[in-house]
């Protein structure tokens, strides 16, 4: 039942980036990567609605190691086919495309010589295209040629809902870390010339280790926060500051019309306000205007103490 004047959404997506996987290490000798992801993919198998697909924008094992895409696959994968969602996987900086391509597609390639890993997805209509920004032996990104053209047929049929582009570098500003400019994606605006007047209706990437949205070429462009660790947008006296917190992923919600971005931390936090999910078959019950005097007028017994909740904090 919805509460609001908005129907269901017509697409959900879990949108998680950099998990940065290592085979039996800590990151920096400090971080357990795998504890991020975990928590991460808890919270995900607990929202409702559940997501039809799970996209990874990149970064996915920290120094390509087979085994750490093994593992990561070991952690997502199950939970993905519990849910019946589909796992979108996105080529990041630290991935190389020989052991991405091996470990998470089977798909042999030679080493050196890899092609750009450039997927289409199909989700109940909803196009999801993951795009292979990555450089070999580089943090930058670019888009070759190519890519371009290989893009601009994917997109020259429009899908039934609509289309995700799904990237590991943003092509937006990056005002609050003037560090990653030096990394950021080149030439952008010959992606811009590409996706102007096509049905691209968000473009999700990663690569910054912290949330942040834009717009690019008139599209909505929303990069989620790290699994691994996040870089301090605010730091004191530091040129770039990595930490170990505020870890998050971003939900996606897609109507007909609009889309609509939620950051989910990771990680657990004191409750001090509430109730228990059993109150909402009791809000269920109620009519719309019993809804709104309950839950809507400030003198209602509900917050003068008068009615007392069962499972209130």
């Amino acid at each position: 039942m919805q509460f609001g004047q908005y129907p269901a959404p017509g697409h959900v997506v879990a949108h998680l980036s950099d998990p940065h996987l290592l085979a039996g290490k800590r990151l920096y000798g400090e971080v357990d990567t795998e504890v991020g992801l975990a928590l991460a993919l808890a919270r995900i198998a607990r929202v409702d609605p559940l997501p039809q697909v799970l996209v990874f924008t990149g970064d996915l094992a920290d120094k390509a190691e087979p085994a750490a895409y093994a593992r990561l696959r070991e952690l997502v994968e199950p939970l993905a086919a519990e849910m019946g969602a589909q796992v979108v996987w996105v080529m990041g900086n630290h991935d190389e495309r020989a052991p991405y391509a091996a470990e998470l597609f089977g798909e042999t390639v030679p080493e050196g010589a890899a092609p750009t890993q450039d997927r289409v997805y199909d989700v109940a209509g909803l196009r999801i295209v993951s795009l292979d920004t990555s450089v070999p032996g580089y943090h930058h990104g670019e888009i070759t040629d190519a890519q371009l053209a290989w893009l601009a047929d994917v997109l020259a049929t429009p899908a039934p809902h609509g289309t995700l582009l799904a990237l590991h570098h943003p092509p937006i500003p990056i005002p609050m870390m003037a560090a990653a400019e030096v990394i950021e994606l080149l030439e952008q605006d010959r992606l811009a010339a590409v996706l102007e007047g096509t049905d691209v209706r968000c473009i999700l990437g990663g690569h910054f280790h912290y949330s942040t949205y834009s717009t690019f070429a008139g599209i909505p462009v929303s990069v989620a926060s790290a699994t691994c660790y996040t870089s301090d947008p605010a730091p004191l006296e530091r040129f770039v500051s990595g930490v170990d917190g505020h870890q998050a992923m971003t939900m996606v919600h897609l109507y007909d019309d609009r889309v609509v971005h939620t950051i989910v931390p990771v990680d657990e936090a004191p409750e001090v306000s509430g109730y228990s999910s059993d109150v909402r078959a009791q809000v269920e019950a109620l009519s719309p205007h019993e809804r709104r005097e309950l839950l809507s007028r400030k003198d209602s017994p509900l917050y003068t103490g008068e009615l007392q909740v069962p499972g209130t904090v």
